[in-house]
C-alpha cells in the first residue's frame, strides 16, 4: 500500500533528493564537459599531424590515394619568416605552412573541417547519451536512498503519533470529568465567583482546546477535501464562542465563498483564531469578520502584538499565552494549502486566510 508523504516528509525528501541527485548531476556533467574538451584538443591535434603527413607526401612525390577530397594545397611565396610550429584553424578550414627548399617558398596545406566536426558531433551526441543514461539511473538511484532515508524518520513519527493519540484517548475521560464537576460547582453561588474556581475553570478550558487541536493535527493524513460555504463553518465557531463573550460585538460580513478543504481542519483552524481574538480582546471590544475574492479577514480591537512575524513559532510566548495554538494554525493552513498572515497596529490585530 502507498502511503502518502505528510508536509514534513515530503520536505526532508525533497532536500535529501535535491542534494544527493545534483551534486552527482554536477559530477557527470562537468565530467562529460571535460572529456569533450579534452576530446577535441586531441582532434585538434590530429589534425595538425595529418596536414604535416600530408605535406610530407607531397614533398616526396609519393601518391595520396589514402588523403581524401578534404585536402588540397597550393604553392606560396613569402618573403616574411613563418614559424614551422604554425597551424591556423578557421571557420571551415585547417591550414599549415611547409617550408620548401627555397627559404621564400612554401607550401600551403588545407584541411577541409568537415570530418572534424562530424566526429565531434557524434562524440557529443554519445557523451550527452551516456550522461542522460546515467542522470535517469542516478535519480532513480537518489529516489531510493531518499525513501530508505526517510523510512527511520516515519517509524518514529508513528510511534509518536501512537502515542500522542493514546494519550489524547486517555485524557478524554478526566478532561469531561472535570468539565461537568465544574458544572455542577457553576451551580453554587457561593463557589462559582471564587477566583479559584475560576481559574480552574479557564484551566480546563485551555486543557480541552488543546486536546482537540492536537487530535485535528494527528488526522491530517486522512484528511477529505471537499467543496465548502466558509460562511457557514464560520456561523457554526462563532456560534460557540459568542455566548461565552456577550460584552464583544460580533460583526460578520460573510459574503459566500466556496472553496476545497477539509472541514474538521478549517473548523480547528478558525476555532483557534476566534478563540484567541474572544481572549485577549479588549473590554467592549470586537470581532469583525468579512471576505474579499479569496481571502477570510478576522479583525479584533486586541492588543497590539509586538512581534506579529514570530507569532506562528512554537517557541513564541507571552505573558498571556504561548505559541502553541497558533504553531497549529499555522501546520494546518500548510496542510490545506491556505495562506495565513496577521497584520497588527495600535488599534488591534487582523489575521488573514487566502484560500488556494
Amino acid at each position: 500500500m502507498v502511503i502518502a508523504l505528510a508536509h514534513h516528509e515530503k520536505g526532508a525528501f525533497l532536500k535529501f533528493f535535491i542534494t544527493y541527485f545534483f551534486s552527482v548531476a554536477l559530477l557527470i556533467l562537468s565530467s562529460g564537459f571535460f572529456y569533450f574538451e579534452q576530446v577535441q584538443t586531441q582532434a585538434i591535434k590530429s589534425e595538425h599531424f595529418s596536414l604535416i603527413e600530408y605535406a610530407r607526401h607531397l614533398k616526396m612525390g609519393e601518391k595520396l590515394q589514402e588523403f581524401s577530397k578534404d585536402f588540397h594545397y597550393k604553392m606560396v611565396k613569402r618573403s616574411r619568416h613563418i614559424d614551422i610550429r604554425n597551424f591556423t584553424v578557421t571557420k571551415n578550414e585547417f591550414m599549415k605552412y611547409i617550408p620548401m627548399k627555397d627559404s621564400n617558398i612554401y607550401l600551403q596545406v588545407f584541411k577541409s573541417k568537415e570530418s572534424y566536426k562530424k566526429k565531434l558531433s557524434n562524440i557529443k551526441i554519445k557523451i550527452l547519451l551516456i550522461q542522460s543514461l546515467l542522470l535517469l539511473l542516478f535519480a532513480l538511484l537518489s529516489y531510493l536512498l531518499a525513501k530508505n532515508a526517510l523510512k527511520p524518520l516515519r517509524e518514529s513519527i508513528e510511534t509518536l503519533e501512537k502515542f500522542s493519540k493514546d494519550l489524547l484517548h486517555d485524557l478524554n475521560t478526566p478532561v469531561t470529568a472535570m468539565k461537568l464537576n465544574l458544572k455542577l460547582l457553576e451551580k453554587n453561588e457561593e463557589v462559582k465567583h471564587i477566583k479559584a474556581f475560576l481559574r480552574l475553570q479557564k484551566s480546563v478550558e485551555a486543557i480541552s482546546e488543546l486536546r482537540g487541536s492536537l487530535t485535528t493535527l494527528l488526522e491530517q493524513k486522512t484528511f477529505q477535501v471537499r467543496k465548502l460555504n466558509i460562511c457557514k463553518v464560520v456561523n457554526d465557531v462563532i456560534e460557540l464562542h459568542q455566548p461565552n463573550y456577550s460584552n464583544l460585538k460580533f460583526d460578520v460580513e460573510c459574503i459566500l465563498l466556496e472553496v476545497n478543504v477539509n472541514e474538521n481542519a478549517l473548523k480547528q483552524i478558525l476555532h483557534n483564531l476566534i478563540s484567541n481574538a474572544c481572549k485577549y480582546n479588549s473590554i467592549d471590544g470586537f470581532i469583525k469578520i468579512y471576505t474579499k475574492e479569496k481571502t477570510l479577514y478576522i479583525e479584533d480591537s486586541g492588543t497590539h502584538i509586538k512581534e506579529p512575524d514570530k507569532i506562528f513559532d512554537r517557541e513564541y510566548s507571552t505573558e498571556n499565552s504561548t505559541g502553541f495554538g497558533l504553531d497549529i494554525v499555522k501546520r494546518l493552513c500548510e496542510v490545506t494549502n491556505i495562506n495565513v498572515t496577521v497584520y497588527s497596529t495600535s488599534k488591534g490585530n487582523c489575521f488573514s486566510l487566502t484560500f488556494s
